[in-house]
């Protein structure tokens, strides 16, 4: 199979994307696939050996079966390059347009979970133009949250732009950074449980749940340096949870990757306090990287990386073809 692999893009997640592209070639280069490199600049031009692509609809690309678009944030993950690859008609890994988007907006994400009653923590959602007009406003709702508090921007990941808030008088400053980088931004009261993240892999139709893993860090939260750098972090499969929680985390993760109707991959997660599960987000396209979790906790429950990226890419060519039955 000749496989596109999309990595790099426009977002402040640019170089964890690249770490990740890197992964997902040597996985399906060790499978026997035929790898094509494709690098999204900073400037949003396509590259490829060097040369600056050119591409026009219905013609897809680079004549690739297949394209892995192994993108973070905003201009990759969140439904943008999906609709783009949808105009070239190319088949591609992961969630369609719609749930890309929805889920990258952790503020779209939560409101939709919380009129579906699914469990996760208290958050304030802030648009940056109540912030600059209602300050004294938005820091009362926000105290309703008590204290600590997490500050994110509403669409990255990766940990950028967060930051833990201990006292009041930090949520000015952090709000500040936080919007510096969305005009929409995020507060979350802060769980008393364990970190627990759960990789789901199929379709709506026969989605699975891998092996939950717990984050064991030594930080005092699960930042950016904890994510990525070598030894910041512990997974610890299985995680020490109940039988009960792991069960209902798993089916929990599955629930919502149909709910949101993603497809091919997405990782759940989650907040256990002793038996209460809460769900805190799903990431469609998570990291690939070396120390990135989606990849060992299937790893874990018997999927071997190269068996991964590869039925990720024969997903992609089913639902393609699937979606191509109907005549909308």
């Amino acid at each position: 199979m000749r496989v596109a692999v999309l990595s790099g893009g426009r977002s402040s997640e640019h170089d964890v994307s690249l770490a990740s592209g890197e992964g997902v070639a040597a996985g399906l280069a060790e499978g026997g696939h035929d790898v094509v490199r494709v690098t999204l600049r900073r400037d949003g031009t396509w590259v490829c050996a060097g040369e600056q692509l050119a591409l026009a609809p219905g013609r897809g690309l680079l004549g690739a079966d297949v394209a892995f678009p192994v993108l973070h944030g905003p201009f990759g993950e969140d439904g943008t390059v999906q609709g783009l690859l949808e105009l070239l008609d190319v088949p591609y890994v992961g969630s369609g347009v719609l749930a890309s988007a929805v889920c990258l907006d952790k503020v779209v994400a939560k409101d939709l979970m919380a009129q579906a009653q699914i469990a996760q923590v208290d958050y304030a959602g802030i648009r940056a133009a109540r912030w600059h007009a209602e300050r004294d406003a938005v820091l009362e709702q926000v105290a309703q949250l008590g204290l600590p508090v997490f500050v994110k921007p509403a669409r990255l990941g990766s940990s950028v732009g967060i930051a833990k808030v201990v006292v009041a008088e930090q949520l000015g400053a952090a709000l500040d950074a936080a919007f510096a980088h969305d005009p929409n931004v995020i507060v979350e009261a802060m769980s008393s449980g364990i970190e627990v993240e759960c990789s789901v892999l199929g379709s709506a139709r026969d989605a699975r749940a891998s092996e939950p893993g717990e984050i064991v860090i030594a930080a005092d939260w699960y930042d950016y340096a904890a994510k990525y750098q070598p030894g910041g972090m512990q997974l610890r499969v299985p995680a020490q949870i109940s039988d009960g929680a792991r069960e209902r985390l798993q089916a929990m993760a599955v629930d919502a990757f149909r709910r949101f109707d993603c497809a091919g991959l997405a990782r759940a997660d989650f907040f256990v306090e002793d038996d209460r599960v809460l769900l805190n987000e799903l990431n469609t396209m998570p990291g690939f990287t070396p120390t990135s979790v989606y990849a060992k906790l299937w790893a874990a429950s018997g999927l071997p990386y190269a068996q991964l990226v590869g039925r990720l890419c024969e997903l992609a060519l089913e639902r393609f073809e699937l979606e191509r039955s109907y005549r909308f």
